[in-house]
């Protein structure tokens, strides 16, 4: 189990985000974000998980906070596979250490920035076959979907919200849509928005994904 920060709700936690962090970052990246949710969501917990420090491919070989190994950002699914597993497990044990708290499966959220976005899309959809409440997906890519690859009909259920910059350069736009594009063809309720942003979050994108929980929690 990677280190996680918690931060409780106000009230008694009914519902749970996870929030994966991006590349190189941590899990303090996204906690003044989830403070700022958690001013509207005052029953939801969230879980900022802090991914292991390994070498980087891409950035060579530097040592650093990394889900899984990047060997090269074209084609897509040029990463470390076993490490992409085992981060995608480290998830499925905090989902499963949620719903053992009493915080039901349907209410519990993956979210997750770039290489963290990533592993929540293997996670909850091509390893996790129970409900979730949704999926955000930020400025990320799907490095494990594929042609071959055919949903559930439980994980056809699992709402998404994919959110991205139209000026990224270091995750493309495009790479992006081709992931919202394979959910959307699988017949996944995606919802895809863009932002005049590079690889980064904005105040604006913020507020539409705490509107968006809103309406999924309510």
């Amino acid at each position: 189990m990677p280190e996680t920060l918690i931060l409780e709700s106000t009230l008694s936690a009914d519902a749970c985000v996870i929030w994966l962090h991006g590349l190189g970052a941590d899990r303090f990246d996204f906690q003044p974000v989830a403070t700022q949710l958690q001013r509207s969501l005052t029953s939801t917990r969230f879980i900022l998980p802090q991914a292991p420090s390994r070498p980087v491919t891409i950035s060579g070989g530097y040592v650093m906070p990394s889900w899984y190994d990047i060997l090269a950002m074209t084609p897509a699914q040029a990463i470390d596979t076993d490490q992409m597993e085992a981060s995608a497990q480290s998830v499925l044990d905090l989902i499963e250490q949620q719903r053992n708290s009493g915080i039901n499966p349907a209410r519990i959220f993956l979210a997750g920035f770039s290489q963290g976005g990533a592993v929540v899309l293997h996670c909850a959809f091509r390893r996790w076959q129970g409900p979730l409440g949704g999926v955000l997906a930020l400025s990320t890519y799907g490095p494990t979907f594929s042609d071959s690859v055919s949903l559930s009909d439980t994980q056809r259920a699992i709402p998404t919200y994919c959110l991205h910059g139209t000026s990224d350069d270091v995750v493309l736009p495009e790479m992006g849509r081709a992931a919202r594009e394979f959910l959307s063809s699988q017949g996944v309720n995606v919802t895809w928005k863009e932002y005049p942003m590079a690889h980064e979050v904005l105040a604006e994108e913020i507020f539409d994904i705490g509107r968006w929980l809103l309406d999924h929690l309510s």
